[in-house]
């Protein structure tokens, strides 16, 4: 897997090379449609277990008393989404362009997310502030949501009892800027370098591809992703896209 000192240098080569440019940009295709097509291949056998694990309880649930059977099903499910972030993760360069409002997409993203934490009558505190003078914004629409709502999600497991998120976005001259705050565990000073990095992660249960994903996606559309957490306060990703 490239890491972003890789990702750095080929960039600077294909500034400094024509030729090492055409040559780089095809070889990161052919790189990304393998990742991809091995990730399918895993992905729909490993799928046909599951369903067939899931009859298998249905039909017999004393299965369910079987030692390990619960881990061997949270097992493959987690390789499940593994494979599906891993897929996402390779595709997250390509763009499907169009044009909407911003300030809508965010605004319907909070209420969802709002309507998330009712749902689970979580004691999460959520706020959310977003300028009306967003405008519209040229973008792939999809990839962006999951972007905002991987960071919320970040957010929600970081936050302990009580805590709180506060999602924000602003349009500043020509660029659109998003920062999701919370006052959770926060990030430890050792891997704040680490967390764009991918299979990085600080989680049990994690893939350490959310976050890498979130980057590729903001930098396809041109943009920045940043991370400042202080432990002992609160932490905030912002999203900096331009218009």
């Amino acid at each position: 897997m490239l890491t972003n000192i890789d990702i750095n240098k080929m960039n600077q080569l294909m500034e400094e090379n024509k030729d090492a440019k055409k040559i780089i940009t095809q070889l990161l295709e052919n790189h990304h449609t393998a990742v991809s097509v091995i990730a399918h291949e895993i992905r729909n056998p490993l799928t046909l277990v599951s369903s067939s694990l899931q009859v298998m309880e249905a039909q017999h649930p004393e299965v369910k008393d079987f030692y390990n059977w619960k881990q061997t099903m949270e097992d493959i499910r987690f390789m499940c989404s593994l494979l599906n972030e891993l897929s996402d993760f390779s595709s997250g360069s390509s763009l499907r362009y169009s044009v909407f409002s911003i300030g809508r997409l965010l605004k319907n993203i909070a209420v969802s997310f709002a309507i998330s934490l009712d749902a689970e009558d979580s004691d999460i505190r959520f706020s959310s502030r977003i300028s009306p003078e967003m405008g519209d914004f040229t973008g792939d629409k999809t990839k962006l949501e999951e972007v905002i709502l991987n960071l919320l999600k970040n957010a929600k497991d970081a936050v302990k009892k009580n805590g709180s998120i506060f999602l924000s976005a602003d349009r500043e001259n020509s660029q659109i800027i998003i920062r999701c705050t919370d006052d959770g565990c926060g990030i430890p000073a050792d891997d704040i370098d680490k967390i764009f990095d991918p299979f990085f992660t600080g989680k049990d249960n994690g893939t350490g591809l959310g976050l890498p994903l979130s980057r590729k996606i903001v930098e396809a559309h041109g943009g920045t992703i940043t991370a400042l957490s202080s432990p002992a306060s609160e932490t905030v990703f912002t999203v900096t896209l331009p218009v």
